[in-house]
């Protein structure tokens, strides 16, 4: 027997990305003209949140799973029964937060994810928001020259660049897979969105070191000016977490920065990544 549909209410929450979604209870299961739903605005909106959702980690899987496979996070271990769940935890005493830049998740992966969904379980009093910025409007405002330019550039992409890895050290070495292997990756500067045909930045500060082909010192120049340019705040949108929400976000053409203003507090999260497929 098919699930019922539920009567879903898309809400965007800026003009250039973020949309929340009302009248959908992902603890039940989904129909298939839900799930299309949910994927359209997805698309349409690059990240989508609802909020008031209360699921057990098998519920969040299940969810996950109908957009998608889910993956193993390399370097952080899952939760002991649901290993494709991992906890993003920063406990009171810690003042670094996990992933606490801007960046698109693990590019440095021959394959990145497609997507993550972050359910949230613990939250501070009042910060832990999370940023979201538009790749594709970030690629669409450069001059058509510079776009030409970048359109045939690689860029080398690493786990070890030091900016990223500083926010992961203490989970990896708290409970981690014990794994800090160098794990690299080449991937167009610009992909093309494997659904929507658009072309979208894929550069972050958080991975990127530099161009195939060109030094660090050459490469250096043009990365810092894209990554100004491609959080400017006209493409962004912040997402005020509370208990229950949950943020699903396109990493093919989204960057995220949880801010990390709430020292002295736990924020306890789960996260579950969408296997993706190679960039071009």
């Amino acid at each position: 027997m098919n699930a019922p549909s539920q009567a879903i209410e898309v809400h965007p929450v800026t003009g250039g990305i973020g949309a929340e979604i009302s009248g959908v209870d992902i603890a039940r299961e989904l129909s298939g003209e839900n799930v299309a739903k949910i994927r359209e605005a997805l698309l349409d909106h690059l990240v989508i949140f609802l909020r008031d959702q209360e699921i057990t980690p098998e519920q969040q899987i299940a969810f996950v799973s109908r957009f998608g496979e889910p993956d193993i996070y390399p370097f952080v271990k899952g939760l002991e029964d649901y290993p494709q769940i991992t906890p993003i935890l920063k406990l009171p005493d810690e003042t670094v937060n996990f992933g606490g830049i801007w960046h698109s998740d693990t590019v440095y992966l021959a394959e990145p994810p497609m997507g993550t969904v972050l359910y949230a379980k613990e939250l501070p009093p009042m910060g832990g928001d999370t940023l979201f910025a538009n790749q594709y409007q970030a690629y669409e405002s450069l001059s058509a020259p510079f776009r030409d330019f970048l359109d045939g550039l690689t860029a080398i992409n690493s786990a070890a660049k030091g900016s990223a890895a500083a926010t992961r050290s203490d989970r990896v070495a708290d409970g981690g897979t014990g794994r800090e292997e160098v794990l690299e990756s080449e991937h167009p500067v610009v992909r093309t969105h494997p659904e929507t045909g658009r072309k979208a930045l894929y550069v972050n500060t958080g991975h990127t070191v530099r161009f195939k082909g060109m030094t660090e010192a050459e490469s250096t120049p043009i990365l810092d000016y894209l990554y100004q340019h491609q959080i400017k705040p006209e493409f962004c949108c912040r997402f005020v977490w509370s208990p229950g929400s949950v943020a699903f976000w396109d990493n093919r053409c989204s960057q995220h920065y949880p801010v990390n203003d709430y020292h002295g507090h736990k924020r306890l999260l789960h996260r579950i990544t969408l296997k993706g497929d190679k960039p071009y």
